[in-house]
């Protein structure tokens, strides 16, 4: 892990100048380099460094920073909106006028970071951010760019590509094409001026009635962080054009939310996460070091962990975030978290006590509050906060906008249309689209379905409807293949006949069209039927009146399926045709009646816009299916939490069972159900069978600094190609502490010809084996290690790892 002193970085020399404020005048030593008329300039005619493109970035910093006033470092650390100088109001209007006074008030007072994620004309947008950043850069004394902020969670929103929701691109198991992916994103947003996008989401899916699981990349820390690295890595790779040789990078990612989020208790959005230092280092704070010490942003939770609002925990925010990861870019609290400290977590009694709580964790305040960071001038004032707070967490967003080369160039590209929506990004999507369905249950192998069956039947709500995940822009879903479209579009030139039945809604008890449906099945060869839980674009999730199952603050106390849903399925089941269920879903969905029951079982977690089609070519068998959930699916929201990396003896199992007949058998774990998954971790089918041999380690013993490797080789034994996720875990068989029964620690897809074979290597990292020991440490113990290959319930093949 990282390790640079955050305290190093406050005894940052400010050059030749210091400063100290009373009221807005600015007193300072006769001997400055620099005239206070014009502290844009140097006295003796040379180029500030600060300007200097060929400065190193910390050199730039302590000369920018002695040049400014309080109320100019307070503006940089509040975010601003283009509505203060643009009518956003409708996302048609492409009206190419500006509101002078609101725009110097804007960057007068909230000028850091300016949020510009609105759906509207790219030509409108592009007017905003140049008319912005023209005004910093020309019309400002020091002329520091602001950051330009857009959602990233599904791609570039405003009419950009939609990506699969993250807990699907997790299921692909492909960092490489995430990797591919997040940087088409990057290209999409760059053009049009934007330097900052709020992804990726790193919280952990262990409570699975929490909304917003779909932002995830799954329940597992190794895979998150693998993924959310991937993701950071696409991002931010390169350098915006004509900036300076010392950017690092061309946009910034917001790791989020940091840290311990996706747990609340009672799975209700922001309420409290109950847990230690030991699971707070074990699990949640595992994706975020391998992903985020090198990302440029992170975004603060809205929740407490342990009691201690996040905003406000110095732990998290300076004893680990910055002094012992090193990091040095900028944090910022998720929208209005400041002021919960006040009207929620009860923690502040007024807006100066929130304000100063946050910039002493070194963080922005974002928009949706009181803005508490405006009295930060008068409290310095009144000695009430030592400005050394506010001029380090200055430096942080300053290092930001030097890494990512935005003094050279902050403006929009004349050329963006040449990056949005281009071939070759939808040829990306589409392999991703593929790559993220999962086969649950095939049954006497009835699919692949063959293109001359006769007829097929389209059953359910999901079946004419493009289903997103939240965070899209409203209207999004019409650039969105439908399942209905898919297949309509694959079966073209065929002789076969689709037979559509809704069935029921998504929404409804209403079962008024079952038989319908079931005609539907009757005249047909097979049964397809698409069920599943569905969101809203950020437009609709938030209006009063609209329903959802999943998304941010839309909780769940049941995951089954909602309404008529089930008994559609069971009646369509009842005809006798061979029936496949499809679950559209942004989480899990508890009904283990359909894992027992259909004849086959796919699980397509929201999808991007070629979903419709890409399901298509999964049960035509165009495509053998690859995908691995990422996440484990219970029998019931009574049975949760499921997750497989459950420490060891917290899965005791003696269950009972309530037989099809209503029988009862009872048992104790549970009384009449099981806590095993009806699918886990890791699991997906193929058309193709995989064997695995000659499992080695490249030492089967090593010491406790010692990296390893291990090597299997995979067969494809069956008649068509296929892609397998090889998937390697670990047990510590006897530790110091409590430990996982099991823990992944590498996986590789690897695309293999039917007949053929190939040999896999996987790398382990020491440190992947640590404890957090009761001294408070990482430390690797002396001992054996089971190392297995297969999924979170399969061992196909182990071994034994001794450290010594």
């Amino acid at each position: 892990m990282a390790k640079t002193s955050w305290p190093a970085l406050l005894s940052a020399i400010l050059l030749s100048a210091s400063f100290c404020f009373a009221s807005s005048r600015l007193e300072v030593r006769g001997d400055l380099h620099f005239p206070l008329y014009a502290r844009g300039t140097n006295k003796n005619g040379s180029t500030p460094l600060y300007k200097n493109p060929t400065a190193d970035i910390e050199s730039r910093i302590n000369d920018l920073l002695p040049r400014m006033t309080i109320e100019e470092k307070v503006s940089q650390l509040i975010q601003g909106d283009i509505d203060g100088w643009m009518n956003m109001s409708d996302p048609l209007d492409d009206t190419l006028v500006f509101n002078q006074t609101g725009l110097e008030q804007m960057i007068a007072q909230k000028g850091g970071a300016i949020w510009a994620g609105y759906l509207a004309p790219w030509e409108k947008i592009v007017f905003a951010i140049k008319t912005g950043q023209q005004y910093i850069m020309e019309n400002t004394t020091l002329g520091i760019p602001a950051i330009f902020q857009t959602e990233g969670l599904h791609g570039f929103t405003d009419n950009g590509t939609i990506w699969p929701s993250p807990i699907g691109l997790a299921a692909s198991f492909n960092t490489d094409l995430l990797q591919q992916a997040a940087s088409t994103i990057a290209d999409e947003a760059e053009g049009l001026g934007y330097s900052q996008a709020f992804a990726p989401v790193l919280d952990l899916s262990r409570e699975l009635r929490w909304g917003r699981v779909e932002e995830n990349f799954g329940e597992d820390p190794f895979l998150t962080g693998e993924m959310g690295n991937a993701y950071v890595t696409g991002l931010q790779s390169g350098r915006r054009r004509n900036a300076s040789s010392t950017a690092v990078a061309r946009m910034a990612a917001t790791c989020k939310h940091f840290a311990a989020f996706g747990s609340p208790q009672g799975g209700l959005n922001i309420a409290q996460v109950s847990g230690g230092e030991r699971e707070l280092r074990t699990m949640f704070l595992k994706p975020f070091n391998r992903a985020c010490v090198n990302s440029l942003s992170i975004m603060t939770a809205y929740s407490s962990y342990d009691g201690i609002p996040a905003t406000a925990n110095t732990h998290l925010l300076t004893d680990i975030l910055r002094n012992e990861w090193g990091y040095q870019y900028l944090v910022t609290a998720d929208a209005g978290s400041i002021d919960l400290l006040i009207t929620t977590h009860g923690t502040c009694a007024d807006r100066e006590c929130a304000a100063r709580t946050g910039v002493e964790n070194y963080s922005m305040e974002m928009g949706g509050g009181t803005f508490t960071y405006l009295t930060l001038p008068d409290q310095v004032n009144a000695g009430n906060i030592s400005v050394s707070y506010i001029d380090e967490t200055v430096k942080s967003v300053l290092r930001t906008k030097f890494a990512l080369g935005l003094f050279e160039n902050p403006y929009p590209y004349d050329d963006y249309l040449s990056t949005l929506r281009t071939s070759k990004t939808r040829d990306l999507l589409h392999q991703m689209e593929q790559e993220t369905i999962v086969l649950l249950e095939n049954r006497n192998n009835v699919l692949p379905l063959s293109k001359d069956i006769g007829s097929i039947a389209l059953i359910g709500p999901q079946v004419d409807r493009v289903s997103f995940g939240d965070y899209v822009f409203f209207n999004a879903s019409l650039n969105g293949i439908s399942p209905l479209a898919g297949f309509t579009q694959l079966l073209t030139n065929t002789s076969t006949t689709i037979n559509y039945a809704e069935g029921c809604k998504l929404w409804s008890n209403d079962a008024s069209e079952i038989p319908a449906a079931v005609s539907a099945a009757q005249k047909s060869d097979v049964a397809i039927v698409m069920v599943g839980t569905w969101s809203l674009d950020q437009t609709l999730l938030w209006t009063p009146g609209t329903n959802a199952t999943t998304g941010e603050h839309v909780d769940l106390s049941d995951l089954g399926l909602v309404g008529a849903q089930l008994d559609l399925v069971k009646a369509v089941q009842a005809t006798g045709k061979p029936t496949v269920v499809v679950l559209v879903s942004g989480k899990p969905i508890a009904e283990p009646w359909i894992q027992a029951n259909a004849d086959a079982v796919i699980q397509q977690f929201y999808p991007g816009e070629l979903g419709g089609l890409a399901l298509a070519e999964i049960i035509f068998g165009d495509v053998n299916p690859s995908g691995k959930l990422p996440v484990s699916f219970p029998r019931s929201v009574g049975t949760t939490p499921v997750f497989y990396n459950y420490i060891k003896g917290s899965r005791p199992l003696d269950p009972g069972v309530v037989h099809d007949d209503g029988t009862l058998a009872f048992g104790h774990q549970y009384v009449l159900d099981s806590p095993v998954p009806i699918w886990s971790f890791g699991h997906g089918l193929s058309y193709t069978t995989f064997n695995y041999t000659d499992l080695t380690l490249s030492k089967s013993t090593i010491g406790t600094n010692e990296d390893f490797s291990v090597t299997v080789t995979v067969h494809n034994t069956g008649k068509v190609d296929g892609s397998e996720v090889v998937q390697v875990y670990a047990t510590d068989l006897v530790s110091s502490v409590a430990t996982p029964n099991q823990e992944l620690v590498g996986f590789q897809k690897v695309s293999i010809p039917a007949g053929a074979s190939s040999s896999v290597t996987i790398p382990v990292k020491s440190e992947q084996l640590a404890v957090w020991t009761v001294k408070q440490a990482w430390t690797v113990e002396p001992g054996q290690f089971q190392i297995k290959i297969g999924t979170s319930d399969q061992s196909f093949i182990d071994t034994t790892l001794t450290v010594s």
